[in-house]
């Protein structure tokens, strides 16, 4: 997907826009939207946004998986938010 690529090229803020674009369009994000999504702030050392993305998994009731939060505790540590 387009916001794999992103994960790849470490664009966590393309990946963002992407994510946004989905939802203005009524594209429906999935478990491996987010976690590629989150693994691109983990690339990016960006700890907040990989947290946010994990809070709206939860508000959008999208199922986490354990790929998805060990991208998250990888950027919070890469981010040196290890606490959070």
């Amino acid at each position: 997907s387009a916001v794999s690529a992103c994960e790849k090229a470490k664009e966590w803020q393309l990946a963002l826009q992407l994510l946004l674009d989905m939802a203005d369009n009524h594209v429906q994000k999935d478990v491996f939207t987010y976690s590629a999504a989150i693994s691109a702030c983990e690339k990016g050392e960006e700890w907040l946004p990989a947290l946010q993305l994990l809070h709206d998994m939860v508000g959008s009731r999208v199922e986490r998986s354990t790929i998805t939060y060990n991208a998250a505790l990888s950027a919070c540590e890469k981010g040196k938010e290890w606490q959070q």
